[in-house]
C-alpha cells in the first residue's frame, strides 16, 4: 500500500519550517559577535558559528588550533549549511586531558543541540594529535579527517627526533600534558602514526592537504607514514601536495577539492524514495484506528499529542506526522501537543504525562518513544523500562479509554546490531511487551532499518544516526501512513462507533500508573534551601538549556541541607538537573531504611535532567521521606560539590 503522500506545497512549507532552520532558531550560551558574516557565540574557550541555513542532519565541523587562521574550508561548510566549531586544548597536545574536554563538548552539542552524530574533523598543525587521537578513541562519531600539515608524531613534532627542528619550549609542554619523561615519551606508541586501526575498521574517509617542503612538520615523518599505512589497512586517505610550499600557508586559496572530498565521502545520495524504501513488514498493528478517525471526522476536532525525547522534540517525525494528518482530515481542527524533552527516559514520561499532556484535555492519539533513552540515557534495564512505559499506556488509558496509542522503537547503534541479529536490547524488549499485553501497534522501525541494512539497501549514515535526518524521519513517519491509510482508505462506515479499547490489569503492580509530581507547597525544606529558578551564573560552570533556565526548582549546594516529604504510593524521587556540582544525597523512608545515592551522571557537564527514584518497591500506603545532602569528592569541580536540584518530586 503507497503511504499518503502530502501536496508539494505543503511539502514545501514542512521542509522550510522543519529542517531549514534560522541562526534565530539557536539558543547557544556566550557572547554573540559576528564572524565573517555568521553569527559566533564564544563562551569558556569553546566557539561556535550558526550557518545562515542550517543542512538537514545537522552537519559540523569541528576545527582544532590556530582558530580563524585560512578560514576558506570553515567558510565554505558554513555556506552549506555546516555549524562550524571550536574547543580550545591548547598545549595539551591531544593528551587525554584535552580528549577529555572534547568529550564533554561533543556530548554538549549531541545531547543539548541534536548536532548530527559524527563531525569532520579539521586539524592544522599540532591540531592533528588531537583530532587523530579523539577519532581513534570515537570512530564512531567522526564522518571524516581533514589534517592541513597535521603532526601524527610528537617525536617528530614537538620533539624534533626527526630531520625537523621541532620546538623545545613545546616539547616540555607536552611532555608535562602527557606526564612523560623523555624516555617516555620516545618509547610511546600511541602516536596518530601507530593508531590508525579504528579510524580504518570504521571506514573514515581521510584527505591531508601538505607543503611538500615542509620543513616544521616533515611530510615523510607524518603523513606519508600515515598515508601508506592507513592504505595497507584498507582505507581511503588522499593527499594533495603544494608544490615548493614549506609549513605555510596552510589550507587552499580556494577550498573546493577539500569540499568536494567531504561531500562525496559523508552525503551519500540515495535513489530510493523513503516512503518507497520502507515495508510494512515491521510495523504491527494491533488496532483499526476508529476511534480516532471517528473523532476527527464526525466532531471535526481532535487533540493528538507526541511524547518522548530529542527524537520528538526535534523538527523531525513529528511535524510529518501533523501534516499528514491536517492534510488527512482538511476540515478537523487539530490541537497537536509537544511533549518532547530530549535526554528523558519513559520514567520521566510517566511522571509529567498529567501536566504536560492530559491536563490538555481530552487525548483523542498519542504517539509514544523512549527505546532509545531508556537504553543510553537511562540505561534502564528490562522491568524499569516496563513500569515507565506501561505507566504511560496506563494513564493514557485512565484518561480516555478509547485513545489511539501507537509506539515507535528508534534506533541507535546498541538497538541496531541487536535488531540486526533479530534480538532486542532490554528497553525495546520491555515496550513490546507493554504494547503486546495493551493491544497498541508498534512501528518497528528500528527492525525496519537493520533488515534494510543486512539487505545492503541502506546505511547507518543514510539513516541519519540517534537522531535521524531528513530520510530516516521520513522512514519513520511513513510506516506509519501506511499503517493508518490501511485502515482509513475505505470509507468511514455510517454504524461506525467508537469502541472503549480493553481495560488490562499491570504487568508490573509497582509500574508508575499513578506517577505524579509533588506539589512544592508539600516539600518541607530547612534554611539551606530556597524556591525559585537559580540564578545560573552563580550556580556553576555547566551549561543549562533555555527551556530550564527559568524554570522554578527546589534548590541547595550546601552539604547538610535536609528536606521531608510525606506523600502516599509506592515510589518516591525527583526529577532534577545532574550538574558538574552534584553532590550525594542520603535517603531514608519511615524512618527505616535508608540509602546513599550518587546524584551525579554521566553527562553532569552541562547539568543534565533526568529522574532519579530513591525508592520504588514500597508498599502502597502512606510515607516519609527525609532527604539530606553531602559532600560528592568525584564530583567534575574540586574539591567536589553538594548540590542538589529538583525540578519537581515524583512520587507514584
Amino acid at each position: 500500500m503507497q503511504a499518503y503522500r502530502i501536496t508539494i506545497f505543503s511539502a514545501i512549507l514542512l521542509f522550510l519550517s522543519s529542517f531549514t532552520l534560522s541562526a534565530n532558531t539557536q539558543s547557544f550560551p556566550g557572547k554573540a559577535s559576528d564572524w565573517h558574516g555568521y553569527t559566533m557565540y564564544s563562551h569558556q574557550g569553546t566557539k561556535i558559528v550558526v550557518p545562515k541555513k542550517i543542512a538537514d542532519g545537522k552537519p559540523w565541523v569541528w576545527r582544532a588550533r590556530f582558530w580563524g587562521h585560512e578560514p576558506q574550508f570553515d567558510l565554505a561548510m558554513l555556506q552549506r549549511g555546516y555549524h562550524v566549531v571550536y574547543c580550545d586544548v591548547s598545549n595539551w597536545f591531544g593528551s587525554p586531558k584535552a580528549l577529555k574536554k572534547w568529550d564533554d563538548f561533543y556530548n554538549y552539542l549531541r545531547f543539548e543541540h541534536l548536532f548530527a552524530d559524527r563531525a569532520i574533523l579539521e586539524g592544522m598543525s599540532r591540531g592533528g594529535l588531537i583530532i587523530y587521537n579523539w577519532a581513534a578513541k570515537n570512530p564512531d562519531k567522526v564522518a571524516a579527517i581533514y589534517g592541513d600539515a597535521p603532526v601524527m608524531d610528537f617525536k617528530s613534532w614537538p620533539g624534533g627526533k626527526g630531520s625537523g627542528p621541532g620546538s623545545p619550549g613545546a616539547w616540555k609542554a607536552c611532555l608535562k600534558a602527557y606526564g612523560f619523561s623523555e624516555e617516555q615519551a620516545l618509547a610511546y606508541k600511541s602516536n596518530p602514526i601507530d593508531n590508525l586501526q579504528a579510524l580504518a575498521k570504521a571506514k573514515i574517509p581521510i584527505l591531508h592537504v601538505v607543503g611538500d617542503v615542509d620543513k616544521v612538520v616533515p611530510v615523510s615523518e607524518n603523513t606519508a607514514i600515515a598515508q601508506q599505512r592507513y592504505k595497507q589497512l584498507g582505507g581511503i586517505f588522499e593527499v594533495i601536495h603544494k608544490k615548493d610550499v614549506g609549513h605555510h600557508p596552510h589550507s587552499l586559496k580556494d577550498p573546493k577539492a577539500i569540499v568536494d572530498f567531504m561531500i562525496k565521502h559523508t552525503e551519500k545520495k540515495t535513489s530510493i524514495a523513503a516512503e518507497d524504501i520502507v515495508g510494512d513488514k515491521n510495523f504491527i498493528s494491533r488496532s483499526n484506528f476508529q476511534n480516532s478517525r471517528i473523532t476527527f471526522e464526525r466532531n471535526k476536532k481532535g487533540h493528538v499529542a507526541f511524547l518522548g525525547g530529542s527524537i520528538t522534540e526535534m523538527n523531525g517525525y513529528r511535524p510529518m506526522m501533523m501534516t499528514y494528518l491536517q492534510e488527512r482530515f482538511p476540515e478537523t481542527k487539530f490541537k497537536f501537543t509537544d511533549a518532547g524533552i530530549s535526554s528523558t527516559c519513559s520514567d520521566t514520561g510517566a511522571f509529567r504525562l498529567q501536566r504536560d499532556i492530559l491536563s490538555q484535555g481530552p487525548l483523542d492519539m498519542l504517539f509514544v518513544e523512549f527505546a532509545v533513552n531508556d537504553d543510553q540515557d537511562g540505561v534502564y534495564n528490562y522491568n524499569d523500562a516496563i513500569r515507565g512505559m506501561e505507566g504511560i499506556v496506563a494513564q493514557a488509558r485512565r484518561h480516555n479509554l478509547n485513545v489511539d496509542i501507537i509506539m515507535t522503537f528508534f534506533v541507535n547503534q546498541n538497538i541496531l546490531q541487536l535488531a540486526q541479529k533479530g534480538e532486542m536490547n532490554p528497553s525495546t524488549s520491555a515496550h513490546n511487551k507493554v504494547a503486546k499485553h495493551y493491544s497498541i501497534s508498534v512501528n518497528n522501525l528500528a527492525q525496519e532499518l537493520a533488515d534494510l541494512i543486512n539487505a545492503k539497501k541502506m546505511t547507518w549514515k543514510k539513516f541519519g544516526g540517534v537522531h535521524p535526518n531528513k530520510y530516516g524521519n521520513t522512514m519513520a513517519a511513513s510506516m506509519i501512513q501506511q499503517a493508518l491509510e490501511k485502515q482509513w482508505s475505505k470509507p468511514l462506515a455510517k454504524d461506525a462507533k467508537i469502541t472503549a479499547h480493553q481495560q488490562k490489569e499491570l504487568l508490573d503492580p509497582k509500574s508508575y500508573s499513578k506517577g505524579r509530581f509533588l506539589v512544592y507547597e508539600d516539600i518541607e525544606i530547612d534554611q539551606h534551601w530556597k524556591k525559585g529558578a537559580p540564578n545560573w551564573k552563580q550556580e556553576n560552570k555547566g551549561n543549562v538549556r533555555t527551556r530550564f533556565q527559568k524554570s522554578p526548582m527546589i534548590y541547595t549546594k550546601t552539604a547538610g541541607a535536609k528536606l521531608k516529604i510525606q506523600f502516599t504510593g509506592t515510589a518516591i524521587g525527583a526529577y532534577m538537573l545532574s550538574g558538574p556540582d552534584a553532590g550525594i544525597i542520603k535517603c531514608t523512608i519511615d524512618g527505616k531504611e535508608t540509602k546513599i545515592i550518587d546524584t551525579l551522571h554521566k553527562h553532569s557537564g552541562f547539568n543534565y535532567p533526568m529522574t532519579l527514584m530513591f525508592f520504588n518497591e514500597l508498599s502502597d500506603g502512606e510515607h516519609t521521606l527525609e532527604l539530606e545532602t553531602l559532600p560528592n569528592k568525584k564530583g567534575r569541580i574540586k574539591p567536589g560539590g553538594s548540590a542538589f536540584r529538583a525540578l519537581y518530586f515524583t512520587a507514584n
